[in-house]
Protein backbone atom coordinates (compact mmCIF):
# COMPACT_ATOMS: atom_id res chain seq x y z
CA UNK A 1 0.00 0.00 0.00
CA UNK A 2 1.26 3.81 -1.04
CA UNK A 3 1.29 6.46 1.84
CA UNK A 4 -1.40 7.96 -0.99
CA UNK A 5 -4.10 6.02 1.12
CA UNK A 6 -6.29 6.97 3.62
CA UNK A 7 -6.16 6.56 7.15
CA UNK A 8 -9.26 7.04 9.71
CA UNK A 9 -7.63 6.43 13.27
CA UNK A 10 -10.18 6.26 15.84
CA UNK A 11 -8.68 6.73 19.50
CA UNK A 12 -6.33 9.73 20.34
CA UNK A 13 -5.45 8.64 23.32
CA UNK A 14 -1.34 8.21 25.22
CA UNK A 15 -0.64 6.04 22.71
CA UNK A 16 -2.80 6.48 19.86
CA UNK A 17 -2.43 10.20 19.10
CA UNK A 18 1.49 9.99 18.81
CA UNK A 19 0.86 7.11 16.34
CA UNK A 20 -1.71 8.83 14.34
CA UNK A 21 0.97 12.05 13.93
CA UNK A 22 3.71 9.06 12.95
CA UNK A 23 1.24 8.24 10.17
CA UNK A 24 0.40 11.66 9.23
CA UNK A 25 4.29 12.69 8.82
CA UNK A 26 5.04 9.32 6.81
CA UNK A 27 2.54 10.88 3.98
CA UNK A 28 -1.25 9.33 4.68
CA UNK A 29 -4.07 11.30 4.73
CA UNK A 30 -5.02 10.40 8.60
CA UNK A 31 -8.54 11.54 9.90
CA UNK A 32 -8.46 11.16 13.88
CA UNK A 33 -12.08 10.84 16.06
CA UNK A 34 -11.82 10.81 19.42
CA UNK A 35 -14.10 11.27 22.72
CA UNK A 36 -12.39 14.47 24.05
CA UNK A 37 -12.31 16.83 20.78
CA UNK A 38 -8.82 18.51 22.25
CA UNK A 39 -6.70 15.51 20.72
CA UNK A 40 -8.44 15.71 17.70
CA UNK A 41 -7.28 19.15 17.31
CA UNK A 42 -3.65 17.74 18.63
CA UNK A 43 -3.91 15.86 15.18
CA UNK A 44 -4.91 18.64 13.02
CA UNK A 45 -2.35 20.95 14.00
CA UNK A 46 0.21 18.08 13.27
CA UNK A 47 -0.84 17.89 9.92
CA UNK A 48 -4.11 15.07 10.12
CA UNK A 49 -7.80 15.73 9.71
CA UNK A 50 -10.31 15.78 12.56
CA UNK A 51 -13.97 14.32 12.21
CA UNK A 52 -17.01 14.59 14.54
CA UNK A 53 -17.79 11.25 14.61
CA UNK A 54 -16.93 7.74 13.28
CA UNK A 55 -19.01 7.95 10.14
CA UNK A 56 -17.63 10.70 9.26
CA UNK A 57 -13.89 9.98 9.88
CA UNK A 58 -14.02 6.07 8.20
CA UNK A 59 -16.42 6.93 4.93
CA UNK A 60 -13.52 7.01 2.67
CA UNK A 61 -10.75 5.22 4.58
CA UNK A 62 -8.57 2.67 3.13
CA UNK A 63 -7.31 1.91 6.39
CA UNK A 64 -9.65 1.93 9.85
CA UNK A 65 -7.29 2.33 13.12
CA UNK A 66 -9.18 1.66 15.99
CA UNK A 67 -6.66 2.36 19.43
CA UNK A 68 -8.88 2.29 22.52
CA UNK A 69 -9.23 1.07 26.09
CA UNK A 70 -10.86 -2.42 26.38
CA UNK A 71 -12.99 -5.07 24.64
CA UNK A 72 -16.14 -3.43 25.45
CA UNK A 73 -14.39 -0.08 23.89
CA UNK A 74 -13.61 -1.71 20.89
CA UNK A 75 -17.18 -3.35 20.23
CA UNK A 76 -18.87 0.29 21.37
CA UNK A 77 -16.64 1.86 18.32
CA UNK A 78 -17.09 -0.78 15.71
CA UNK A 79 -20.41 -2.12 15.94
CA UNK A 80 -23.74 -0.72 15.72
CA UNK A 81 -25.75 1.63 13.93
CA UNK A 82 -22.43 4.26 14.55
CA UNK A 83 -20.05 1.80 14.40
CA UNK A 84 -17.04 1.21 11.78
CA UNK A 85 -18.92 -2.05 10.54
CA UNK A 86 -21.62 -0.35 9.57
CA UNK A 87 -19.70 2.80 7.35
CA UNK A 88 -16.14 2.04 6.38
CA UNK A 89 -15.85 1.26 2.68
CA UNK A 90 -16.20 -2.43 1.31
CA UNK A 91 -12.80 -3.45 0.95
CA UNK A 92 -10.79 -1.42 3.64
CA UNK A 93 -8.56 -3.06 6.23
CA UNK A 94 -9.68 -2.82 9.98
CA UNK A 95 -6.36 -2.50 12.33
CA UNK A 96 -7.17 -2.99 15.62
CA UNK A 97 -3.96 -1.65 18.15
CA UNK A 98 -6.24 -1.89 21.10
CA UNK A 99 -5.29 -4.62 23.25
CA UNK A 100 -8.70 -6.80 24.07
CA UNK A 101 -9.40 -10.28 24.83
CA UNK A 102 -8.25 -12.55 22.25
CA UNK A 103 -12.06 -14.53 22.12
CA UNK A 104 -13.35 -11.26 21.31
CA UNK A 105 -10.79 -10.11 18.73
CA UNK A 106 -11.25 -13.94 16.84
CA UNK A 107 -15.40 -13.06 17.00
CA UNK A 108 -15.08 -9.26 15.83
CA UNK A 109 -12.93 -10.48 12.92
CA UNK A 110 -15.59 -12.66 11.69
CA UNK A 111 -18.16 -9.93 12.12
CA UNK A 112 -15.86 -7.57 9.98
CA UNK A 113 -15.21 -10.12 7.79
CA UNK A 114 -19.04 -10.64 7.26
CA UNK A 115 -18.99 -6.41 6.57
CA UNK A 116 -16.74 -6.77 4.31
CA UNK A 117 -13.60 -5.42 5.79
CA UNK A 118 -10.27 -6.82 6.20
CA UNK A 119 -9.57 -7.37 9.82
CA UNK A 120 -6.23 -7.66 11.55
CA UNK A 121 -5.58 -7.50 15.34
CA UNK A 122 -2.70 -5.55 16.11
CA UNK A 123 -1.77 -4.63 19.57
CA UNK A 124 1.42 -2.56 20.14
CA UNK A 125 3.99 -2.95 22.66
CA UNK A 126 7.08 0.07 23.80
CA UNK A 127 4.71 2.26 25.44
CA UNK A 128 4.49 5.86 24.91
CA UNK A 129 7.97 6.28 23.93
CA UNK A 130 8.02 3.89 21.41
CA UNK A 131 4.34 5.67 19.99
CA UNK A 132 6.12 8.48 19.85
CA UNK A 133 9.66 7.13 18.29
CA UNK A 134 7.88 5.20 15.69
CA UNK A 135 9.58 1.59 17.10
CA UNK A 136 6.45 -0.04 18.91
CA UNK A 137 6.61 -4.17 18.73
CA UNK A 138 3.67 -5.05 16.90
CA UNK A 139 2.15 -8.40 17.12
CA UNK A 140 -0.37 -9.12 14.62
CA UNK A 141 -3.04 -11.40 13.57
CA UNK A 142 -5.10 -11.84 10.26
CA UNK A 143 -4.85 -13.22 6.72
CA UNK A 144 -1.11 -12.87 5.43
CA UNK A 145 -2.36 -11.55 2.67
CA UNK A 146 -4.54 -8.60 4.92
CA UNK A 147 -0.96 -8.13 6.56
CA UNK A 148 1.05 -7.89 3.66
CA UNK A 149 -1.24 -5.12 2.34
CA UNK A 150 -0.81 -3.13 5.96
CA UNK A 151 2.95 -3.17 5.49
CA UNK A 152 3.64 0.95 5.21
CA UNK A 153 0.96 1.27 7.77
CA UNK A 154 2.90 -0.87 10.12
CA UNK A 155 6.37 0.78 9.19
CA UNK A 156 5.32 4.36 9.91
CA UNK A 157 4.17 3.18 13.47
CA UNK A 158 6.69 0.48 14.75
CA UNK A 159 9.98 -1.38 14.07
CA UNK A 160 9.38 -5.18 15.31
CA UNK A 161 6.33 -6.11 13.23
CA UNK A 162 5.44 -10.17 13.03
CA UNK A 163 2.53 -11.55 11.74
CA UNK A 164 1.99 -14.47 15.05
CA UNK A 165 -1.22 -16.47 13.54
CA UNK A 166 -4.68 -16.31 12.48
CA UNK A 167 -7.15 -13.73 14.35
CA UNK A 168 -6.76 -13.51 17.88
CA UNK A 169 -3.36 -14.48 18.03
CA UNK A 170 -1.64 -11.05 17.89
CA UNK A 171 -4.18 -9.95 21.39
CA UNK A 172 -2.78 -13.92 22.66
CA UNK A 173 0.79 -12.70 22.77
CA UNK A 174 0.14 -9.04 23.71
CA UNK A 175 -1.23 -11.02 26.91
CA UNK A 176 2.07 -12.95 27.44
CA UNK A 177 3.80 -9.74 26.83
CA UNK A 178 1.87 -8.20 29.61
CA UNK A 179 2.70 -11.20 31.43
CA UNK A 180 6.66 -10.87 31.47
CA UNK A 181 6.74 -6.83 32.01
CA UNK A 182 4.44 -7.08 34.57
CA UNK A 183 6.61 -9.67 36.78
CA UNK A 184 9.52 -7.89 35.43
CA UNK A 185 7.99 -4.69 36.48
CA UNK A 186 7.47 -5.98 40.23
CA UNK A 187 10.59 -7.76 40.15
CA UNK A 188 12.79 -4.87 39.71
CA UNK A 189 10.37 -2.50 42.34
CA UNK A 190 11.39 -5.53 44.98
CA UNK A 191 14.79 -4.85 44.07
CA UNK A 192 14.95 -1.07 44.45
CA UNK A 193 13.53 -1.91 47.35
CA UNK A 194 16.08 -3.97 48.39
CA UNK A 195 19.31 -1.85 47.34
CA UNK A 196 17.89 1.43 49.18
CA UNK A 197 17.06 -0.50 52.48
CA UNK A 198 20.88 -1.20 52.74
CA UNK A 199 22.07 2.35 51.54
CA UNK A 200 23.43 1.06 48.27
CA UNK A 201 23.96 3.29 45.38
CA UNK A 202 20.85 2.83 43.47
CA UNK A 203 22.63 4.44 40.12
CA UNK A 204 25.19 2.68 40.39
CA UNK A 205 23.48 -1.12 41.06
CA UNK A 206 21.14 -0.44 38.21
CA UNK A 207 23.89 0.68 35.79
CA UNK A 208 25.79 -2.73 36.76
CA UNK A 209 22.68 -4.85 36.98
CA UNK A 210 21.87 -3.48 33.46
CA UNK A 211 25.11 -4.60 31.72
CA UNK A 212 24.84 -8.49 33.02
CA UNK A 213 22.20 -10.88 32.65
CA UNK A 214 19.21 -9.12 34.95
CA UNK A 215 19.57 -6.36 31.91
CA UNK A 216 16.13 -6.05 30.09
CA UNK A 217 14.08 -2.88 28.32
CA UNK A 218 12.11 -2.49 31.74
CA UNK A 219 15.18 -2.18 33.96
CA UNK A 220 16.41 0.13 31.11
CA UNK A 221 13.02 2.28 30.68
CA UNK A 222 12.07 1.89 34.12
CA UNK A 223 14.38 2.05 36.61
CA UNK A 224 15.18 5.32 36.40
CA UNK A 225 11.58 6.46 36.85
CA UNK A 226 11.24 4.23 40.34
CA UNK A 227 14.68 5.95 41.27
CA UNK A 228 13.32 9.25 40.56
CA UNK A 229 9.63 8.50 42.25
CA UNK A 230 8.40 9.69 38.42
CA UNK A 231 5.48 7.88 37.81
CA UNK A 232 3.71 9.66 35.06
CA UNK A 233 1.94 7.74 32.94
CA UNK A 234 3.51 6.09 29.58
CA UNK A 235 1.38 3.37 30.36
CA UNK A 236 -1.53 3.06 33.26
CA UNK A 237 -1.68 0.63 36.07
CA UNK A 238 -5.25 0.92 35.47
CA UNK A 239 -4.84 -0.49 31.92
CA UNK A 240 -1.95 -3.02 32.95
CA UNK A 241 -4.36 -4.12 35.69
CA UNK A 242 -6.84 -4.81 32.64
CA UNK A 243 -4.17 -6.88 30.41
CA UNK A 244 -3.64 -8.81 33.56
CA UNK A 245 -7.05 -10.02 34.08
CA UNK A 246 -7.03 -11.03 30.27
CA UNK A 247 -3.96 -13.31 31.23
CA UNK A 248 -5.49 -14.87 33.88
CA UNK A 249 -9.09 -15.15 32.40
CA UNK A 250 -7.03 -16.63 28.64
CA UNK A 251 -5.19 -19.27 30.73
CA UNK A 252 -8.00 -20.46 32.60
CA UNK A 253 -10.13 -21.24 29.72
CA UNK A 254 -6.38 -23.13 28.17
CA UNK A 255 -6.33 -24.98 31.01
CA UNK A 256 -2.57 -23.71 31.99
CA UNK A 257 -1.70 -22.55 35.27
CA UNK A 258 0.55 -19.71 35.43
CA UNK A 259 1.61 -19.16 39.19
CA UNK A 260 3.38 -16.06 39.10
CA UNK A 261 1.39 -14.78 36.75
CA UNK A 262 -1.48 -14.73 39.36
CA UNK A 263 0.26 -13.45 41.57
CA UNK A 264 1.37 -10.42 40.07
CA UNK A 265 -2.46 -10.06 38.64
CA UNK A 266 -3.23 -9.54 42.10
CA UNK A 267 -0.28 -7.26 43.18
CA UNK A 268 -1.21 -5.07 40.15
CA UNK A 269 -4.64 -5.10 41.43
CA UNK A 270 -3.37 -4.18 44.91
CA UNK A 271 -1.78 -1.39 43.91
CA UNK A 272 -4.45 -0.06 41.26
CA UNK A 273 -6.91 -0.45 44.87
CA UNK A 274 -4.92 1.56 46.80
CA UNK A 275 -5.23 4.50 44.05
CA UNK A 276 -2.24 4.42 41.91
CA UNK A 277 -4.03 3.12 38.82
CA UNK A 278 -3.80 6.48 36.72
CA UNK A 279 0.19 6.07 37.38
CA UNK A 280 2.35 4.55 35.11
CA UNK A 281 2.79 1.05 35.75
CA UNK A 282 6.38 1.31 37.50
CA UNK A 283 4.21 2.89 40.15
CA UNK A 284 4.29 -0.87 40.87
CA UNK A 285 7.04 0.14 43.15
CA UNK A 286 4.58 2.00 45.45
CA UNK A 287 3.10 -1.31 46.22
CA UNK A 288 6.06 -3.35 47.34
CA UNK A 289 6.69 -0.25 49.37
CA UNK A 290 3.11 -0.27 51.13
CA UNK A 291 4.51 -4.16 51.49
CA UNK A 292 7.64 -3.22 53.26
CA UNK A 293 6.16 -0.93 55.52
CA UNK A 294 7.79 2.20 53.88
CA UNK A 295 4.81 3.35 51.90
CA UNK A 296 4.96 7.23 50.79
CA UNK A 297 3.11 9.90 50.24
CA UNK A 298 -0.20 9.04 48.50
CA UNK A 299 0.33 9.93 44.53
CA UNK A 300 -0.19 13.23 43.33
CA UNK A 301 -3.56 12.21 41.01
CA UNK A 302 -2.70 11.99 37.36
CA UNK A 303 -5.04 12.86 34.83
CA UNK A 304 -6.66 10.01 32.86
CA UNK A 305 -5.60 10.49 28.88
Amino acid sequence: MSNTQKIAFIGLGIMGLPMAINLSKAGFEVTGYNRSPEKTTELVAAGGKGAGSIPEAVADADVVITMVPDSADVEAVVTGEAGVFAHAKDGALWIDNSSIRPDVAARLSLEAAAAGLRPLDAPVSGGEAGAIGGVLSIMVGGEPGDFADAEAVFNAVGKTIVLVGPAGSGQTVKAANQLIVAANIQALSEAVVFLEAYGVDTDAALTVLGGGLAGSKVLEQKGQKILERSFEPGFRLALHHKDMGIVTSAAREAGVVLPLGALVAQLVASTVASGDGALDHSGLFRGVQRLSGSAEAPAEPVAAT
